[in-house]
């Protein structure tokens, strides 16, 4: 299990990272949240063992992260930019990744190699920022880590490769319980492959729930009336948003689906539906209150 405790971090007196609590369990999916700024890079940079935090615990299976050798060598960390050494092509960057993790397997790397169709005998620098990001997979998924760091992992890949991609990561977890955290923007692409989620604002973390459950807990409802809509309906409903479509209310509705249900059809509406949500709509609602913000997680 991966766990942070009252983890904080400045920068030049600015926090980054404030009383930080999570915890994300083995083989999970973990998708963070935030908008620039939030928190998200200084946060897996803790996970990841390259910061030290001034406050708190780092630990994964009750082990310190930091400068803890035996543990980076069951992870991997993919930034946003991923770095290769100058002038390195992948085989070469595959003898360096060979020489220092104990869990590469070379089978597995000439497979990937195949199956994503690279030239891993022409510099990585001279790639195109999707090709980039290929081979930092290829090279990744060869180590065969039991935790997976990812940000922003798939920024610069068609629809082919993501898919391609996604199939790998999800098979990793299901046979080797491999951990995964990634930190995105793009909400319809954590939707797609975690499990867990949590957002992070200001160097806090606002929200940390099963994806199940956060979708189990708000409802979009559309309901019409012979006449108006029955006040004391709407004041017995937790309602994060309501819009009027001609004759038709749509409402957004936290709370369990059972008691909804059962409060609007004692009220006699003429149309009533359940609709579904994504998870760009759960945070659009739940998290209105902090607006600039979500206008930057949303990805459009």
């Amino acid at each position: 299990m991966i766990e942070m405790k009252n983890v904080s971090k400045a920068f030049n007196r600015l926090n980054a990272v404030e009383n930080v609590d999570l915890s994300i369990e083995r083989g999970s999916i973990y998708g963070l949240i935030g908008s620039n700024g939030a928190g998200k890079t200084t946060l897996i940079k803790l996970l990841a063992g390259i910061y030290l935090q001034d406050r708190g615990s780092v630990t994964i299976d009750g082990e310190p992260v930091y400068e803890n050798l035996s543990l980076k060598e069951r992870m991997f960390y993919i930034p946003d930019q991923p770095y290769f050494l100058p002038q390195y092509n992948t085989k070469q960057m595959a003898q360096f990744y060979k020489s220092i993790y104990p869990t590469w397997n070379e089978e597995r790397f000439q497979t990937l190699v195949a199956w994503f169709e690279l030239d891993i005998k022409k510099k990585i620098h001279t790639f195109s920022k999707g090709w980039q990001r290929q081979a930092a997979f290829i090279l990744a998924l060869s180590t065969k880590p039991d935790i997976l760091i990812l940000d922003e992992p798939m920024d610069g890949l068609d629809p082919v490769v993501r898919k391609k991609v996604k199939n790998i990561l999800i098979q990793d977890v299901a046979d080797r319980k491999m951990t995964i955290l990634i930190s995105s923007h793009n909400l319809r692409e954590l939707e797609d492959i975690c499990d867990h989620i949590g957002i992070i604002h200001k160097g806090k973390i606002l929200i940390e729930k099963e994806l199940d459950e956060l979708k189990s807990d708000v409802h979009k409802v559309q309901v019409a009336y012979k006449n108006e809509v029955p006040k004391q309906l709407l004041n017995k409903l937790s309602v994060l948003h309501t819009e009027k479509r001609g004759s038709v209310l749509l409402c957004i509705i936290r709370g369990r689906e059972e008691e909804i249900t059962e409060l609007i059809c004692k009220s006699n509406p003429v149309i009533f539906d359940l609709l579904p949500l994504t998870l760009e709509e759960i945070f659009i609602y739940e998290m209105g209150d902090i607006g600039y913000a979500i206008e930057n997680i949303i990805v459009e």
